[in-house]
């Protein structure tokens, strides 16, 4: 998990948090790759802005590391700010975002579907997600 606001961290960890979910948190994107050097993760959950490095930076070291064969593929799950940050999420290829306000239903089918090797896009924001 990548974030430097602590209500962000607390609604994730609500929504995915489980005995058998545990967390690693970086609140400075230029963590991420020693964090990841002492534990691979299943997903990374990144906030669009974290620290001095945000998630679109991040998703792009992680895709560079893993297209030099020095990681596996991390799925990237990022925590957009608003709908006009969709383009960001797209460029640095992550496989999903969520559009804040967060809420544990997104975050969990979300999570789901990225654990699940598939993608997922909160396009429209809560309620178009809420709609379907």
């Amino acid at each position: 998990m990548g974030t430097d606001a602590q209500w962000v961290l607390d609604e994730v960890v609500a929504a995915l948090g489980s005995p058998e979910n545990s967390f690693v948190v970086c609140s400075n994107g230029r963590d991420v790759p020693e964090a990841i050097e002492r534990r691979v993760p299943d997903l990374a959950v990144l906030d669009l802005q974290f620290g001095t490095m945000g998630a679109m930076a991040v998703t792009m070291d992680l895709r560079l590391d893993h297209s030099d064969k020095r990681i596996p593929h991390i799925p990237v799950l990022m925590l957009l700010d608003r709908h006009a940050d969709v383009h960001l999420a797209r460029r640095s290829g992550a496989e999903g975002w969520v559009v804040k306000p967060l809420d544990a239903l997104r975050l969990q089918q979300a999570a789901k579907a990225l654990l699940a090797g598939e993608t997922w896009h909160d396009e429209l924001g809560s309620s178009a997600s809420l709609a379907r």
